[in-house]
């Protein structure tokens, strides 16, 4: 017997949907990947602990550490304490260090785990910053305490560095000085002003030209130090220009949730690895296609990774910054955490068709693990906005 339920229609009107998707089974060991895979992994809120959601979001720790255990049986790195986990839009600096002193605690007492950790400056205010100097002493404290926990770096991109930035040669010496410092190498981050509007410009110029010139210079001038660069324009001709132009040694991390599969897979001479946000939401599905891929088999790769990705297009639509509404609803509805809410109550900035729509694709991605479950919950979540 088929599985339905009322969604909600733009219109306003509801009409019945009809699930068709079929689960996608989990590996019993991990798989291995001939692509390198993070997966930014999202934060477990705990709502009913709540006393400022606001300014200091309470924090569910083990459902948190169970989700990220989650991605690495599924052969996942994972990228800690990013975008994804809201820093800057509900997880501030002390959430993230507890987080990340936590992940890599954990990471030891799991074989084959392995994480990188977000490193930036948002522990100073944007509005603070009044030099360079004070840019680097920022990065410096970050990065400290991720190397002083064992854990090696992703240096986020830093709106205190764009605001008070006057030039090209400001990026230089601030990223220069920071990966000179560096115990071990650094992936770095180079994310849009769609997922954070106060990135504008960064490099030193509004305009992709000028600012690959500039990130490739730093990349050239410190790639005994430079693992890769995580690129997240959402742009994949973007990203194959800096990918072409990448020095021998330095890799590519798409960060791209729009073309990540086709970027993945390259172009015959060269591919992406991958740092992405939508492989949290699609974790199963990811896993199953890189170790075809790994094998060989494109066509099953492409098979299962190419139906992920209009779902990956609607959670990161704009405005792209609140997409990780979009990761967490799925997560909920998967069963991985046992509410639909986020730091900061993040998940009121996207409607209710909006998550309608998630729905429906998610279930034509086969990405819903539970659908039992997923459309018990989304049967209550649809009736809070009266649609019975």
């Amino acid at each position: 017997m088929s599985l339905s339920l009322n969604l909600p229609n733009t219109d306003g009107s509801a009409s019945e949907y009809r699930l068709l998707g079929t689960p996608i089974g989990r590996p019993s060991t991990p798989p291995k990947f001939n692509r390198i895979a993070y997966a930014a992994a999202h934060v477990v809120s705990e709502p009913r602990k709540d006393v400022d959601p606001w300014g200091r979001p309470a924090i569910d720790w083990d459902a948190t550490i169970a989700f990220r255990r989650h991605l690495w049986s599924l052969g996942f790195k994972i990228a800690e304490a990013m975008d994804t986990s809201q820093r800057g839009m509900g997880l501030d600096w002390a959430g993230a260090q507890e987080l990340i002193r936590r992940s890599l605690q954990e990471a030891r007492t799991v074989p084959g785990a392995d994480l990188a950790c977000g490193a930036g400056t948002d522990h100073l205010a944007a509005a603070d910053a009044r030099s360079i100097d004070d840019v680097i002493k920022a990065y410096e404290t970050q990065i400290e305490f991720v190397e002083k926990n064992g854990g090696r770096t992703i240096m986020m991109a830093s709106r205190a560095l764009a605001r008070v930035a006057s030039s090209p040669d400001d990026y230089a010496k601030v990223y220069g000085r920071i990966l000179s410092q560096a115990k071990g190498k650094v992936v770095l981050h180079w994310l849009g002003e769609m997922f954070d509007p106060n990135l504008a410009g960064y490099w030193g110029s509004a305009q992709f030209e000028p600012a690959l010139d500039c990130v490739l210079r730093i990349i050239n001038e410190n790639k005994d130090k430079v693992e890769g660069i995580k690129i997240s324009l959402l742009d994949n001709a973007k990203e194959v220009q800096l990918r072409n132009r990448l020095p021998e040694g330095v890799l590519c991390f798409t960060g791209d949730d729009f073309n990540y599969a086709e970027l993945i897979e390259g172009d015959g001479k060269r591919y992406s690895h991958a740092l992405l946000g939508i492989f949290d939401a699609v974790a199963p599905s990811a896993s199953k296609a890189l170790a075809s891929l790994a094998a060989g088999d494109a066509a099953t790769f492409r098979s299962i990774i190419e139906p992920t990705v209009p779902l990956s297009r609607k959670i990161f639509e704009a405005p792209t910054q609140y997409y990780k509404a979009g990761v967490v609803f799925l997560a909920w509805l998967n069963g991985h955490q046992s509410h639909f809410s986020l730091p900061a109550g993040l998940q009121s900035a996207r409607g209710v068709n909006h998550y309608a729509d998630i729905f429906r694709l998610a279930d034509k991605a086969n990405v819903l693990d539970k659908p039992d479950l997923a459309v018990a919950r989304m049967r209550h979540f649809a009736g809070v906005f009266g649609i019975e």
